[in-house]
């Protein structure tokens, strides 16, 4: 008979929050693949768990699930876990759960922590309903793209971001969806440091930027738009580009220029204005 993957959910800081029965499987399990073998292995010295691992990441999931897979099908039960939170979310481990469901191989999860369920429950915005992202882009454009794509969300969108970009991304927010549009930031989260960060994008940016740096793992909160925002905030500017086209007769190009110019945008962030609203 094949042997059992098991996903296991580790704390995200405070390894208190270790599930009893996490650590039971990590104890009788015969592989632990891990994120980062260093990582894990302060957590198995915590508590007195020795276990053969091996490393499982983004760089050589590929190859280790080929590998995993083979100690399934010897019989072998392995346990996955990320360095913190739980395996597949934003995190390596959703390769070899495919690969193991297409063989036929049992995939028993335990559940635990996650930074994104904690961070949304302790947010004071309605969770009954709300979408989890991920990480976003890196660079500005296709960061602000993203944003754009949630602009009228009817529900609280959940985002990963990485401490030196979290300014950059608020500025974004502030350009793509309005200085007033609430956010929550939870950095930290069940560590020593913890915080909660609420109110507007830039009320909260404003914050951050009075500070030398910024640290630690965070989680974005962006609440939904409002039924009174739901309105575009520039509905005639594809007339107004048009306008300018015939009365000072450019091409769109040179035009589009001028009117972000007019309205105190740039112009890549004016297209993409007019993009949005042609699907209005």
């Amino acid at each position: 008979m094949p042997g059992t993957l098991y996903i296991i959910a580790t704390p995200i800081g405070n390894l208190e929050d270790m599930t009893l029965r996490g650590l039971r499987l990590l104890k009788e399990v015969d592989v632990i693949a891990c994120e980062d073998t260093r990582q894990t292995q302060k957590l198995l010295n915590h508590f007195g768990i020795q276990k053969r691992t091996i490393s499982y990441h983004q760089h050589n999931e590929a190859d280790r699930s080929q590998e995993i897979l083979a100690l399934l099908a010897e019989g072998k039960s392995v346990a996955i876990v990320s360095d913190a939170g739980t395996p597949g979310i934003s995190d390596p481990g959703n390769l070899v759960v495919r690969s193991a469901v297409a063989a036929g191989v049992a995939v028993v999860p335990v559940p635990g922590p996650a930074a994104f369920v904690a961070a949304m429950v302790a947010s004071g915005m309605p969770a009954d309903s709300f979408r989890f992202v991920g990480f976003l882009p890196s660079k500005a454009g296709p960061r602000k793209t993203a944003l754009e794509g949630i602009r009228t969300a009817s529900e609280p969108v959940i985002f990963y971001e990485a401490p030196h970009r979290i300014v950059d991304t608020l500025q974004d927010v502030v350009a793509t969806l309005g200085a007033s549009r609430p956010v929550v930031i939870a950095r930290e989260l069940t560590k020593i440091h913890e915080e909660f960060l609420r109110g507007s994008a830039q009320e909260v940016l404003a914050k951050l930027c009075a500070r030398e740096s910024v640290k630690g793992e965070i989680v974005l909160i962006i609440a939904p738009r409002n039924h009174e925002e739901l309105s575009p905030q520039r509905p005639d500017a594809a007339q107004r580009l048009m306008l300018i086209m015939q009365e000072q007769q450019l091409d769109e190009k040179t035009a589009l220029k001028s009117l972000a110019k007019e309205l105190g945008l740039g112009k890549s962030e004016l297209y993409r204005e007019l993009q949005r609203l042609k699907k209005l």
